[in-house]
Protein backbone atom coordinates (compact mmCIF):
# COMPACT_ATOMS: atom_id res chain seq x y z
CA UNK A 1 0.00 0.00 0.00
CA UNK A 2 2.23 2.84 -1.25
CA UNK A 3 2.42 5.78 1.15
CA UNK A 4 2.25 8.33 -1.69
CA UNK A 5 -1.17 6.92 -2.65
CA UNK A 6 -2.64 5.87 0.69
CA UNK A 7 -1.80 9.10 2.53
CA UNK A 8 -3.82 11.46 4.74
CA UNK A 9 -5.68 12.71 1.64
CA UNK A 10 -6.95 9.24 0.70
CA UNK A 11 -10.76 9.09 0.55
CA UNK A 12 -12.15 5.92 2.06
CA UNK A 13 -15.22 4.20 0.67
CA UNK A 14 -18.53 5.41 2.11
CA UNK A 15 -19.83 2.75 4.49
CA UNK A 16 -22.92 2.05 2.37
CA UNK A 17 -20.69 1.07 -0.56
CA UNK A 18 -19.00 -1.65 1.48
CA UNK A 19 -20.47 -5.08 2.03
CA UNK A 20 -22.01 -5.45 5.47
CA UNK A 21 -21.11 -8.53 7.49
CA UNK A 22 -24.63 -9.83 6.92
CA UNK A 23 -24.20 -9.42 3.14
CA UNK A 24 -20.90 -11.27 3.30
CA UNK A 25 -22.68 -14.19 4.97
CA UNK A 26 -25.40 -14.17 2.29
CA UNK A 27 -22.71 -14.16 -0.38
CA UNK A 28 -20.90 -17.05 1.28
CA UNK A 29 -24.11 -19.09 1.19
CA UNK A 30 -23.98 -18.88 -2.61
CA UNK A 31 -20.29 -19.76 -2.73
CA UNK A 32 -20.72 -22.76 -0.42
CA UNK A 33 -23.50 -24.06 -2.67
CA UNK A 34 -20.87 -24.07 -5.42
CA UNK A 35 -18.27 -25.94 -3.36
CA UNK A 36 -16.45 -23.32 -1.28
CA UNK A 37 -14.45 -24.90 1.56
CA UNK A 38 -12.10 -22.13 2.68
CA UNK A 39 -12.42 -18.39 3.32
CA UNK A 40 -9.42 -16.07 3.55
CA UNK A 41 -9.69 -12.56 5.01
CA UNK A 42 -7.03 -10.32 3.53
CA UNK A 43 -6.38 -6.80 2.25
CA UNK A 44 -4.77 -4.28 2.48
CA UNK A 45 -4.63 -4.96 6.18
CA UNK A 46 -7.75 -6.77 7.43
CA UNK A 47 -7.08 -6.06 11.11
CA UNK A 48 -7.92 -2.38 10.64
CA UNK A 49 -11.53 -3.33 9.87
CA UNK A 50 -13.57 -2.69 12.99
CA UNK A 51 -14.68 -5.76 14.96
CA UNK A 52 -13.26 -8.25 12.49
CA UNK A 53 -13.66 -10.96 15.10
CA UNK A 54 -17.45 -10.54 14.79
CA UNK A 55 -17.25 -11.45 11.10
CA UNK A 56 -15.13 -14.50 11.93
CA UNK A 57 -17.69 -15.62 14.54
CA UNK A 58 -20.52 -15.11 12.03
CA UNK A 59 -18.74 -17.19 9.38
CA UNK A 60 -17.86 -19.96 11.83
CA UNK A 61 -21.38 -20.15 13.30
CA UNK A 62 -23.00 -20.08 9.85
CA UNK A 63 -20.54 -22.48 8.19
CA UNK A 64 -18.81 -24.58 10.88
CA UNK A 65 -17.25 -26.82 8.22
CA UNK A 66 -15.47 -23.92 6.48
CA UNK A 67 -11.82 -23.24 7.23
CA UNK A 68 -11.12 -19.57 7.99
CA UNK A 69 -7.70 -18.06 7.26
CA UNK A 70 -6.32 -14.54 7.51
CA UNK A 71 -3.36 -12.74 5.92
CA UNK A 72 -1.87 -9.81 7.84
CA UNK A 73 1.22 -7.60 7.93
CA UNK A 74 1.53 -8.58 11.59
CA UNK A 75 1.73 -5.06 13.05
CA UNK A 76 -1.49 -5.52 15.09
CA UNK A 77 -1.24 -9.24 15.57
CA UNK A 78 0.15 -9.29 19.10
CA UNK A 79 -2.92 -7.34 20.23
CA UNK A 80 -5.55 -9.34 18.37
CA UNK A 81 -4.35 -12.90 17.76
CA UNK A 82 -5.94 -14.42 20.89
CA UNK A 83 -9.22 -12.64 20.11
CA UNK A 84 -9.11 -13.97 16.54
CA UNK A 85 -8.34 -17.51 17.68
CA UNK A 86 -11.24 -17.47 20.15
CA UNK A 87 -13.55 -16.16 17.42
CA UNK A 88 -12.82 -19.22 15.28
CA UNK A 89 -9.88 -18.29 13.04
CA UNK A 90 -8.09 -21.48 11.97
CA UNK A 91 -5.03 -20.36 10.03
CA UNK A 92 -2.94 -17.23 9.78
CA UNK A 93 -0.36 -15.94 7.29
CA UNK A 94 2.01 -13.09 8.14
CA UNK A 95 3.92 -11.05 5.56
CA UNK A 96 7.61 -10.58 6.38
CA UNK A 97 9.98 -9.67 3.55
CA UNK A 98 13.06 -9.11 5.74
CA UNK A 99 14.26 -9.79 9.25
CA UNK A 100 16.74 -6.91 9.09
CA UNK A 101 14.87 -3.84 10.38
CA UNK A 102 16.24 -1.24 7.94
CA UNK A 103 15.49 -3.46 4.98
CA UNK A 104 12.08 -4.36 6.39
CA UNK A 105 11.13 -0.70 6.80
CA UNK A 106 12.44 0.29 3.36
CA UNK A 107 10.66 -2.53 1.54
CA UNK A 108 7.37 -1.91 3.29
CA UNK A 109 7.59 1.88 3.39
CA UNK A 110 6.84 1.80 7.11
CA UNK A 111 8.12 3.17 10.39
CA UNK A 112 7.02 0.04 12.23
CA UNK A 113 9.97 -1.85 13.71
CA UNK A 114 10.32 -5.44 12.53
CA UNK A 115 10.40 -6.58 16.16
CA UNK A 116 6.70 -5.68 16.41
CA UNK A 117 5.90 -8.15 13.65
CA UNK A 118 8.15 -10.81 15.17
CA UNK A 119 6.36 -10.39 18.51
CA UNK A 120 3.07 -10.80 16.69
CA UNK A 121 4.32 -14.03 15.14
CA UNK A 122 5.42 -15.31 18.55
CA UNK A 123 1.97 -14.45 19.93
CA UNK A 124 0.34 -16.37 17.08
CA UNK A 125 2.52 -19.39 17.82
CA UNK A 126 1.54 -19.23 21.50
CA UNK A 127 -2.14 -19.04 20.48
CA UNK A 128 -1.71 -22.39 18.69
CA UNK A 129 -3.41 -21.71 15.38
CA UNK A 130 -3.84 -24.81 13.23
CA UNK A 131 -1.25 -23.47 10.82
CA UNK A 132 0.99 -20.40 10.60
CA UNK A 133 2.74 -19.34 7.41
CA UNK A 134 5.25 -16.56 6.83
CA UNK A 135 5.18 -14.94 3.37
CA UNK A 136 8.44 -13.47 2.07
CA UNK A 137 8.52 -11.85 -1.38
CA UNK A 138 12.05 -12.09 -2.78
CA UNK A 139 13.13 -9.15 -4.93
CA UNK A 140 16.47 -9.66 -6.68
CA UNK A 141 19.02 -7.05 -5.73
CA UNK A 142 17.05 -6.11 -2.62
CA UNK A 143 16.38 -8.82 -0.05
CA UNK A 144 17.82 -12.12 -1.32
CA UNK A 145 20.33 -11.81 1.54
CA UNK A 146 17.41 -12.44 3.91
CA UNK A 147 16.64 -15.96 2.68
CA UNK A 148 19.12 -17.83 4.89
CA UNK A 149 18.62 -15.65 8.01
CA UNK A 150 14.85 -16.21 7.76
CA UNK A 151 15.28 -19.99 7.48
CA UNK A 152 17.58 -19.96 10.49
CA UNK A 153 15.26 -17.74 12.54
CA UNK A 154 12.13 -19.82 11.93
CA UNK A 155 13.73 -23.24 12.38
CA UNK A 156 11.95 -25.09 15.23
CA UNK A 157 9.22 -22.41 15.48
CA UNK A 158 6.47 -24.62 14.02
CA UNK A 159 5.72 -22.28 11.10
CA UNK A 160 5.99 -22.71 7.33
CA UNK A 161 8.20 -20.13 5.65
CA UNK A 162 7.10 -19.28 2.11
CA UNK A 163 9.29 -17.59 -0.49
CA UNK A 164 7.39 -15.84 -3.29
CA UNK A 165 8.70 -14.71 -6.65
CA UNK A 166 8.32 -10.94 -7.10
CA UNK A 167 5.03 -10.60 -9.03
CA UNK A 168 3.65 -7.90 -11.33
CA UNK A 169 0.49 -7.36 -9.31
CA UNK A 170 -1.25 -4.03 -9.73
CA UNK A 171 0.50 -1.00 -11.20
CA UNK A 172 2.34 0.62 -8.28
CA UNK A 173 5.04 -1.86 -7.22
CA UNK A 174 7.44 -0.90 -10.06
CA UNK A 175 7.74 -4.50 -11.21
CA UNK A 176 10.64 -5.42 -13.46
CA UNK A 177 11.43 -8.90 -14.77
CA UNK A 178 15.11 -8.32 -13.94
CA UNK A 179 14.14 -8.11 -10.25
CA UNK A 180 12.50 -11.54 -10.25
CA UNK A 181 14.46 -14.18 -8.35
CA UNK A 182 13.11 -17.47 -9.67
CA UNK A 183 12.29 -20.59 -7.71
CA UNK A 184 15.47 -22.30 -8.92
CA UNK A 185 17.60 -19.29 -7.93
CA UNK A 186 16.00 -19.21 -4.48
CA UNK A 187 16.63 -22.94 -4.04
CA UNK A 188 20.25 -22.52 -5.07
CA UNK A 189 20.77 -20.02 -2.25
CA UNK A 190 18.90 -22.19 0.26
CA UNK A 191 20.76 -25.39 -0.55
CA UNK A 192 24.13 -23.70 -0.36
CA UNK A 193 23.77 -24.26 3.39
CA UNK A 194 20.85 -26.70 3.76
CA UNK A 195 19.49 -29.80 2.08
CA UNK A 196 15.82 -29.20 1.34
CA UNK A 197 14.18 -32.03 -0.60
CA UNK A 198 11.10 -31.55 -2.82
CA UNK A 199 7.74 -32.64 -1.46
CA UNK A 200 5.60 -30.99 -4.14
CA UNK A 201 2.02 -29.80 -3.84
CA UNK A 202 -0.36 -31.49 -1.40
CA UNK A 203 -3.26 -30.66 -3.73
CA UNK A 204 -3.04 -29.80 -7.42
CA UNK A 205 -4.74 -26.46 -6.70
CA UNK A 206 -2.16 -25.38 -4.09
CA UNK A 207 -0.29 -22.25 -5.12
CA UNK A 208 2.92 -23.32 -3.38
CA UNK A 209 5.31 -26.24 -3.72
CA UNK A 210 6.77 -27.60 -0.49
CA UNK A 211 10.28 -28.67 0.48
CA UNK A 212 11.43 -30.44 3.63
CA UNK A 213 14.92 -30.16 5.13
CA UNK A 214 16.55 -33.58 5.24
CA UNK A 215 18.15 -33.22 8.66
CA UNK A 216 15.77 -30.97 10.62
CA UNK A 217 12.38 -31.67 8.92
CA UNK A 218 11.84 -27.90 8.63
CA UNK A 219 9.29 -27.09 5.92
CA UNK A 220 9.44 -24.26 3.41
CA UNK A 221 7.27 -23.42 0.42
CA UNK A 222 7.92 -21.54 -2.82
CA UNK A 223 5.36 -19.78 -5.00
CA UNK A 224 6.70 -19.56 -8.55
CA UNK A 225 3.91 -17.80 -10.45
CA UNK A 226 6.40 -15.99 -12.72
CA UNK A 227 8.82 -18.75 -13.72
CA UNK A 228 6.32 -21.64 -13.53
CA UNK A 229 2.72 -20.34 -13.81
CA UNK A 230 -0.10 -22.55 -12.53
CA UNK A 231 -3.19 -20.75 -13.88
CA UNK A 232 -4.84 -23.93 -15.16
CA UNK A 233 -5.07 -25.31 -11.60
CA UNK A 234 -6.30 -22.10 -9.92
CA UNK A 235 -9.47 -22.41 -7.83
CA UNK A 236 -9.37 -19.02 -6.07
CA UNK A 237 -12.06 -16.37 -6.34
CA UNK A 238 -11.56 -12.94 -4.77
CA UNK A 239 -14.27 -10.56 -3.56
CA UNK A 240 -13.41 -6.95 -2.75
CA UNK A 241 -14.83 -5.05 0.23
CA UNK A 242 -17.27 -3.29 -2.11
CA UNK A 243 -18.60 -6.57 -3.47
CA UNK A 244 -16.81 -7.08 -6.79
CA UNK A 245 -15.72 -10.56 -7.82
CA UNK A 246 -12.30 -11.04 -9.45
CA UNK A 247 -11.39 -14.39 -10.97
CA UNK A 248 -7.65 -13.61 -11.20
CA UNK A 249 -5.11 -11.95 -8.92
CA UNK A 250 -3.91 -10.01 -11.98
CA UNK A 251 -7.43 -9.08 -13.10
CA UNK A 252 -8.55 -5.72 -14.37
CA UNK A 253 -12.35 -6.27 -14.44
CA UNK A 254 -14.57 -7.05 -11.48
CA UNK A 255 -18.13 -8.43 -11.51
CA UNK A 256 -20.55 -6.51 -9.28
CA UNK A 257 -21.99 -9.12 -6.92
CA UNK A 258 -23.18 -6.44 -4.48
CA UNK A 259 -25.60 -5.05 -7.08
CA UNK A 260 -27.03 -8.53 -7.72
CA UNK A 261 -27.30 -9.18 -3.99
CA UNK A 262 -29.04 -5.90 -3.17
CA UNK A 263 -31.42 -6.27 -6.10
CA UNK A 264 -32.37 -9.75 -4.85
CA UNK A 265 -31.04 -11.48 -7.95
CA UNK A 266 -29.99 -15.13 -8.17
CA UNK A 267 -26.47 -14.73 -6.84
CA UNK A 268 -25.56 -18.41 -6.97
CA UNK A 269 -26.48 -18.65 -10.64
CA UNK A 270 -24.57 -15.47 -11.53
CA UNK A 271 -21.41 -16.62 -9.72
CA UNK A 272 -21.65 -19.98 -11.51
CA UNK A 273 -21.89 -18.23 -14.90
CA UNK A 274 -18.94 -15.96 -14.16
CA UNK A 275 -16.74 -18.83 -13.00
CA UNK A 276 -17.61 -21.16 -15.89
CA UNK A 277 -16.93 -18.44 -18.45
CA UNK A 278 -13.63 -17.18 -17.04
CA UNK A 279 -10.64 -17.31 -19.36
CA UNK A 280 -8.04 -15.33 -17.42
CA UNK A 281 -4.59 -16.91 -17.46
CA UNK A 282 -2.48 -13.82 -16.94
CA UNK A 283 0.66 -15.56 -15.66
CA UNK A 284 0.66 -17.92 -18.62
CA UNK A 285 -0.09 -15.18 -21.19
CA UNK A 286 1.68 -12.25 -19.52
CA UNK A 287 2.93 -10.38 -22.60
CA UNK A 288 -0.48 -10.41 -24.29
CA UNK A 289 -1.94 -8.26 -21.51
CA UNK A 290 0.41 -5.31 -21.95
CA UNK A 291 -2.28 -3.21 -23.68
CA UNK A 292 -5.06 -4.07 -21.22
CA UNK A 293 -6.40 -1.46 -18.77
CA UNK A 294 -4.63 -1.08 -15.46
CA UNK A 295 -4.64 -4.22 -13.33
CA UNK A 296 -6.38 -4.25 -9.98
CA UNK A 297 -4.14 -3.52 -6.98
CA UNK A 298 -3.36 -6.26 -4.47
CA UNK A 299 -4.18 -3.79 -1.69
CA UNK A 300 -7.76 -3.81 -3.07
CA UNK A 301 -8.41 -7.55 -3.45
CA UNK A 302 -5.66 -9.14 -1.38
CA UNK A 303 -3.07 -11.73 -2.30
Amino acid sequence: MPREIFNEEWEFLPRNEMLTYEEIILMLHSFTELGLKKVRLTGGEPLIRKDLQKLIKLIKSSFPEIEIALTTNGSLLEKYCEILKNAGLNRITISLDAIDNNLFQNMNDTKIHVSKVLKGIDAAIESEFEQIKINCVIKKGTNENQILPLIKYFNNKNVILRFIEFMDVGNTNNWNLNQVMTKNEILKVINSEYEFLPFGRKKISDVAEQWVEKNSSQKIEIISSISEPFCSNCTRARVSSDGKLYTCLFGYRGFDLKKILREKGNLTLEIKKIWENRDDRFSEMRTEFITEPKKIEMSYIGG
